[in-house]
């Protein structure tokens, strides 16, 4: 039997009667994504295996430089097959690591490649996945369809154009791609160059001279408007946790100046100006009706000479051991006594903290619309077989797993839709094994039914997002 089978990770008869009933043919609404907008628009061509499966991809990075791949192979001047070689030798080191179930998942649905990747098989499988690639649907957009993508939502900054998104969706090709608003650049006062070059870039965007907060302010609502016309209806915000400090306007206009100056804001600063823009943001998503994301947890960069010689997203990130609990409960409340706290779906990148964000939602949901604030998917190193149970089970213990609004790629590759697959098969095996042993009722309608809005209605329902024809 191949690896890569009907049963895979489906342990029981009633899993497998789940999956094949009520996940397996559900389409797919990629509510977070990194995808790269303009590949979507011009319908990208990928010219082989690396270009597809490898690039950007730091996740592989990782593993490589930890089997003693030397880094010209991972981000430096190697040729693309070489590249791809070097990989193939380190996957059978990927054992229990969820990139060996991820590759083999990739080589079958792409490629209907069954053979395992490793040092003797890569150079068959870089010829017949070439192949494909060149001459195959296996475009962008062929993807996309090939994997019933309904919606794909982009990370986008506020300075961004969007005309990619504006150009996909003028044309029905059986999905939508909406923008996603994520403004992370307007908090980095502690880093006057950066965050003056930004704002010279948001001027520009925004065809408005700022030269105080207000100013500032008005041409981020400007942009937020834009991406509102644009389709968008979810902001994001990658955050080490969640800024609570309350900030009066002429405080937070104080630090802006003096970053304007040149000058750095102190930790401290920071942190107060930080808070008054997430609140700011807050008003502006709830004045829409947007669902606002919150990816908390992540230690960022913690290798300062690799990350300056490679740069951000190389694969020098960790889980943070932060201040999460507080934090996020303050900003919440801050939110909800202002009248200001939108739909909000929060991620979390440490296994310690499931129960802190699954009970924190908890004590702001309200009646307007269910699953107001969600717990959301397993995320970064979280997204595998054990963290997506982890996150389901505190879920479903202090919440209605019922409601949950399911998986996401968070991913910048596009090879990386079989994750819905992944997760799918994760939730049904799960089910199963718990109907099987009587801890859940043998009502396959009740039990398929939570599947299916978890697989795809609930965001369907939720977000908003118009999906065409």
């Amino acid at each position: 039997m191949t690896f890569i089978n009907d049963d895979f990770l489906l342990h029981s008869k009633t899993a497998r009667r789940l999956y094949e009933s009520y996940a397996a043919f559900q389409p797919i609404f990629d509510y977070h994504s990194h995808l790269p907008p303009g590949d979507v628009a011009q319908d990208r061509r990928f010219r082989d295996l690396f270009d597809i499966a490898l690039e950007g991809d730091h996740y592989k990075w990782r593993a490589m430089r930890a089997n003693g791949i030397a880094e010209r192979y991972c981000t430096g001047d190697a040729s693309p097959k070489e590249k791809f070689l070097a990989w193939a030798r380190t996957v059978p080191y990927t054992l229990r690591n969820p990139l060996y179930h991820w590759t083999h998942l990739e080589l079958k649905r792409y490629f209907q490649i069954d053979e395992l990747l490793d040092e003797r098989s890569a150079e068959a499988i870089w010829e017949r996945a070439n192949s494909l690639l060149s001459t195959g649907d296996l475009t962008a957009q062929g993807i996309l369809n090939k994997f019933k993508v309904r919606a794909l939502c982009t990370s986008d900054d506020p300075c961004d154009t969007l005309q990619e998104h504006r150009t996909v969706n003028n044309t029905d090709h059986g999905f939508r791609m909406y923008p996603t608003f994520r403004p992370d650049w307007s908090l980095r006062v502690s880093e006057p160059d950066a965050f003056n070059s930004w704002v010279e870039r948001l001027q520009v965007a925004s065809n408005t001279a700022i030269s105080n907060l207000g100013s500032f302010l008005g041409a981020l609502e400007l942009r937020h408007q834009w991406f509102h016309e644009s389709g968008c209806r979810l902001s994001d915000h990658g955050l080490p946790y969640c800024y609570a400090n309350p900030c009066v306007e002429a405080r937070a206009d104080a630090i802006f100046t003096k970053t304007r100056s040149g000058v750095p804001a102190s930790p401290d600063e920071h942190e107060e100006f930080a808070s008054f823009m997430m609140v700011f943001f807050g008003h502006l998503d709830a004045a829409k009706k947007w669902t606002k994301q919150l990816h908390l947890g992540a230690l960022r960069n913690v290798n300062t000479r690799r990350q300056s010689a490679l740069g951000p997203d190389t694969g020098f990130d960790s889980i943070g051991d932060l201040p999460q609990a507080v934090k996020l409960n303050g900003y919440l409340n801050l939110l909800e006594n202002e009248n200001a706290l939108p739909n909000i779906i929060i991620y979390n990148n440490n296994p310690a903290d499931n129960y802190t964000f699954a009970t924190a939602i908890g004590s702001f949901q309200d009646s307007s619309i269910a699953g107001k604030i969600q717990f959301g998917s397993a995320w970064w190193f979280l997204d595998q077989k054990e963290g997506i149970e982890w996150q389901l089970n505190a879920l479903s213990a202090t919440g209605l797993f019922p409601r949950f609004m399911g998986m996401v790629t968070d991913s910048r590759s596009f090879m990386s839709f079989p994750r819905h697959e992944y997760f799918r098969r994760v939730l049904c095996n799960l089910l199963g094994a718990e109907m099987e042993l009587g801890d859940l009722p043998t009502d396959e309608k009740l039990i398929g039914s939570a599947i299916q809005n978890i697989c795809f209605n609930n965001a369907h329902n939720s977000l908003g997002l118009d999906l065409g024809p």
